[in-house]
């Protein structure tokens, strides 16, 4: 990847992964409900968990879904069901000790595979490859992106965390997490926005106006 492409990509990297979205979102909450050393299993299953699958999606899954698009349709519908689910059990949390997993945090292997069917995590992998791989230098520039993900997305990660623990301290009485669990919860259904409206033309690669940090990038 040549520098200037690789300048642009680390603008999109840092504003893609920083804007709310299912992850930042989830992790400020687990960082409210459970602090900074419970939730970093599920800091780093984010972080590893979507360099892992945006190496999967640059060696061949953006491939598959171009063979068979109505994939990429399903896995669309079926992420923004599980995303509302998870929505329904984050409001459903009545205080410190309970949250989306049943009263515990996210283990580092549900956040991996989390990553599966969180619709900006596809929006982020897929438009990366696409508009920043070069084609003579596939593999290596696939690389260079996942890992570069990882790297942006720590410091990301730990803010939003840190940001869920600082509020904490306002949140004292189980009345007002409950409240602040709900609004979480609606953020969350929120940010199911982008995946609605994108039309459902079953296209491997988002829009150009995605990739270019639209609004729609911040899902």
């Amino acid at each position: 990847m040549n520098p200037t492409l690789f300048a642009g990509f680390l603008v999109f990297a840092f504003v893609s992964s920083v804007t709310p979205g299912p992850n930042n979102l989830m992790m400020m909450a687990s960082g409210v409900n459970y602090g900074l050393r419970r939730t970093l299993p599920h800091m780093a299953g984010v972080c590893l968990g979507f360099g892992a699958m945006t190496l999967a999606v640059g060696l061949g899954l953006s491939g598959i879904f171009r063979a068979a698009p109505w994939l990429y349709v399903v896995l669309r519908w079926a992420a923004a069901a599980y995303i509302l689910w998870l929505a329904y059990k984050m409001a459903k949390a009545k205080g410190v000790g309970t949250a989306v997993t049943g009263g515990k945090p996210m283990s580092f292997l549900e956040a991996v595979a989390f990553q599966c069917v969180n619709p900006k995590a596809w929006v982020m992998a897929l438009g990366a490859v696409t508009t920043y791989a070069e084609p003579n230098r596939l593999a290596a520039d696939v690389v260079l992106i996942a890992a570069t993900f990882v790297l942006i997305n720590v410091p990301c990660a730990l803010a939003w965390t840190s940001s869920g623990i600082a509020i904490k301290r306002m949140l004292k009485r189980g009345n007002t997490l409950r409240a602040f669990n709900i609004v979480m919860a609606i953020l969350l259904v929120a940010s199911l926005y982008p995946l609605v409206t994108e039309p459902l033309g079953g296209q491997a690669s988002p829009p150009k106006g995605v990739i270019l940090g639209a609004p729609r990038t911040t899902g």
